[in-house]
């Protein structure tokens, strides 16, 4: 089949998220001007750069209580700051539970039953299980076509490995097996891999 976004798909549920699989899960920790930390998964997430190592994810929601956008953005646009977390498989049912829409101001981490610890390099909370953090620096916002899609782009200025993770100098995935998002409520688990040679290499 073929259609034109603009004029649907005809189908009972939009494909798209199905066709662009699998995404990385971004676990967006924050802090606002206020104090109160926030926690929320984002499957628009990925790395994008090297040198100097840069990520991003987009917010795709709206709150009543947050204006144009939803908790995370609204304290990145205060603060500047914001960790990526990496979702390992045993982290699914605290993800998804943070992924609950709460009165702008409530605390993720709790309501999840998450233990928190402190970034290092800024000043925002991180997961205390996940496998992996990134701690960024807001480089840009970017408002895309739609009426509440905003690109965050992040500069890392720090990285949390769980030293358990890294066998013979690698950061070894099959060790917490990191969770990706599907298309509609599906998930998967990374458990196995394979290597390619590049014809160059």
């Amino acid at each position: 089949m073929f259609y034109r976004p603009e004029d649907g798909h005809g189908l009972p549920h939009n494909p798209f998220n199905a066709i662009v699989t699998p995404r990385p899960i971004g676990w967006i920790s924050t802090r606002d001007s206020a104090g109160r930390d926030n926690l929320a998964p984002y499957s628009f997430f990925n790395a994008i750069a090297y040198v100097p190592p840069q990520v991003m994810f987009s917010s795709t929601g709206v709150k009543d209580d947050r204006g144009d956008t939803k908790d995370s953005v609204a304290a990145i646009r205060e603060t500047g700051v914001f960790c990526v977390n990496i979702v390992s498989a045993a982290l699914q049912d605290a993800m998804n539970a943070s992924s609950a829409t709460l009165p702008a101001g409530s605390d993720e981490f709790a309501h999840a039953g998450l233990d928190k610890l402190e970034c290092e390099s800024i000043n925002a909370p991180r997961v205390a299980a996940a496998p992996a953090s990134l701690e960024c620096k807001v480089t840009q916002i970017i408002k895309l076509e739609g009426a509440s899609n905003h690109l965050v782009l992040g500069e890392v200025t720090g990285i949390h490995m769980d030293d358990a993770c890294i066998k013979d100098g690698r950061f070894d995935v099959t060790t917490f097996q990191p969770l990706s998002r599907l298309g509609y409520r599906d998930y998967a688990i990374v458990k196995d891999l394979f290597e390619l040679t590049r014809p160059d290499d």
